[in-house]
């Protein structure tokens, strides 16, 4: 009945949260301190052993008992509070409440009627709402019972304590349990953010390297090619390279972060270099019309170009590559479109890769859409993202 009527915050650092079981010392005491102020019930029985007049033997076998019925109690109740425990052990140690506190009180007098005040405190705090609607008013009326065959005015008294006191407990009971629901559910949530975290991070990482790699390996074999009779040429192809791995450095650590977004006019102008390296004849647009486009959704347009053209290079074996932005007017409303098609014979394989999905979960988060697939002559990708209403149709090659 105690502990769970603590009005306590989880950010206290002198408290134990709602529900959980004491995790020091000093939240021990408190949760101590809180079961002693209800046990002001019990000061009738005791002074009844004590003063009662009985004999030495139901003197003795009195003590035993209340012993028994406090340390039952104290089991159920404030242990339950946080680490539940099974069913079974919370009806056993209910049912030992249930036998001991009609015994004692019919064998020993009205002076222990109030154990049927735990009693009921008990069954509203650890078992289910729907059964503790019918153990509490059971609980009452053997109270009352019992009551008539030792004091009947003191049972009528303590009848309507037991039974709200019963319920209002089964509120509080409901209220713990709701927050360690909550409390596994915000763990959850975190959880779910860490996977999301390491998906970002894994696109991240496969986006940029993938397209850093692919270039410095063809600069690598362009230099090689060139080495014994353009040397001062291969130098440049040297250069360009650690200019590429000086970069791909500084946009791995920016992607670890979570501070980079790429920007689409600038993936542009990396396309352009990374297509004629591979000798690939590219057919790119003018400078994109982003008026409106949030950043995010141009962000995800500058990975979906990086990772198209890295296809391109690596997988498509094509001479020719055309690549398009343009705003256009759809079913769903307007929308600013991607598209890069190549002439290749190769492409994304026999289904989407990892670099295809992960641009379809980043197009969907900025409310985008993605389409690839094998088109009459070659390979054609599609990225789309929702953008602003304007007379503008946009530019494309």
């Amino acid at each position: 009945m105690s502990t769970m009527t603590e009005d306590r915050t989880a950010g206290d650092p002198h408290h134990a949260p709602v529900g959980w079981p004491p995790r020091n010392r000093r939240e021990l005491l408190v949760k101590v301190l809180w079961i002693g102020v209800w046990l002001v019930f019990l000061s009738s029985p005791v002074d009844d052993l004590i003063n009662g007049g009985h004999t030495t033997g139901a003197t003795v076998a009195g003590s035993l008992g209340l012993a028994a019925f406090v340390g039952v109690y104290l089991t159920l109740v404030f242990r339950n509070i946080g680490r539940p425990f099974s069913p079974r052990l919370v009806l056993t140690l209910g049912a030992i409440l249930g036998v001991l506190a009609p015994v004692l009180a019919y064998t020993l007098g009205s002076a222990w009627l109030g154990l049927f005040v735990y009693l009921s405190v008990a069954c509203g705090a650890t078992l289910p709402v729907r059964a503790a609607y019918w153990a509490i008013p059971a609980s009452g009326a053997v109270m009352y019972l019992i009551g008539l065959h030792s004091n009947e005015k003191e049972a009528r008294g303590l009848l309507l304590l037991v039974v709200l006191i019963g319920f209002a407990m089964t509120g509080v009971g409901q209220l713990v349990r709701t927050t360690i629901e909550l409390r596994k559910a915000r763990a959850t949530v975190a959880q779910l953010a860490a996977n999301e975290e390491r998906l970002r991070l894994a696109r991240d990482l496969h986006d940029l390297l993938g397209h850093s790699l692919s270039l410095i390996t063809l600069k690598s074999e362009l230099a090689g090619r060139m080495l014994p009779d353009h040397p001062g040429k291969a130098a440049q192809q040297v250069a360009d390279i650690e200019q590429v791995s000086r970069q791909a450095l500084v946009d791995v650590r920016e992607a670890v972060t979570g501070y980079r977004r790429p920007r689409l006019a600038a993936e542009l102008a990396g396309t352009q270099v990374a297509l004629a390296a591979a000798g690939v004849v590219a057919e790119m647009p003018g400078e994109p019309d982003l008026t409106g486009i949030p950043e995010e959704a141009e962000s995800a347009l500058a990975w979906a170009l990086r990772e198209a053209v890295t296809n391109v290079v690596r997988h498509s074996g094509a001479d020719r590559c055309v690549v398009q932005v343009l705003r256009r007017q759809t079913l769903d409303g307007p929308v600013l479109e991607l598209c890069v098609e190549d002439n290749g014979s190769g492409g994304a394989g026999n289904g989407p890769g990892n670099g295809l999905t992960g641009l379809t979960e980043r197009l969907e988060k900025a409310g985008g859409a993605l389409e690839a697939g094998r088109v009459k002559h070659g390979f054609r990708l599609v990225a789309r993202v929702p953008a602003p209403a304007s007379a503008d149709v946009g530019s494309g090659a």
